[in-house]
């Protein structure tokens, strides 16, 4: 790649992650480095065990299985830690496309040091290709994007009860 862009994929619909590890196995099959950091998600997720098996590099976990807003002060400042840690670990990867997953929630939520990853984002080597998801995606992650995509929920199976599924939502 000659330069690479910056992708933000935000908003309150279904997607956004969907699309990320869509150009994530497209670079893969390209013959492409892909390393991912996964903030604020701990549970099993499909396309995770896939990817990773086709040699992307993948950073996730948090402390516990409790969504921020239920964790404790001590649970934040662990998961914190370790979101740090996660993306301190992946800069030190070489990476044609790095993704950072959920990194609008995480800045917005206080879960990563904002800096630091504002820097990752800012100062990005030439050729790496970057893409941020989240849902409110800071000023900053704006102005940055070369690519910006709003994805808007219209309608949801969970509204009628229907729960998360495998293969399809996780």
């Amino acid at each position: 790649m000659a330069k690479g862009l910056i992708h933000l994929y935000w908003g309150d619909g279904k997607g956004k992650t969907t699309a990320a590890m869509g150009v994530a196995m497209r670079a893969l099959a390209a013959g492409k480095k892909v390393v991912i950091v996964q903030f604020l998600k701990g549970q099993e997720s499909g396309e995770i065990t896939l990817l990773s098996q086709f040699g992307a590099k993948i950073y996730r976990g948090k402390a516990g299985h409790k969504f921020v807003f239920q964790m404790t002060e001590e649970e934040k400042a662990e998961t914190r830690k370790v979101q740090d840690e996660n993306l301190l670990a992946a800069l030190q990867e070489p990476a044609d496309l790095l993704v950072l997953d959920e990194a609008c929630a995480a800045v917005q939520l206080k879960m990563v040091n904002e800096d630091l990853l504002k820097k990752t984002v800012l100062e990005k080597p030439e050729e790496q290709e970057l893409i941020l998801t989240g849902r409110n995606p800071a000023d900053w992650m704006r102005e940055a994007a070369d690519y910006c995509t709003e994805m808007h929920c219209w309608r949801h199976p969970y509204d009628k009860g229907i729960k998360a599924r495998k293969g399809v939502e996780f």
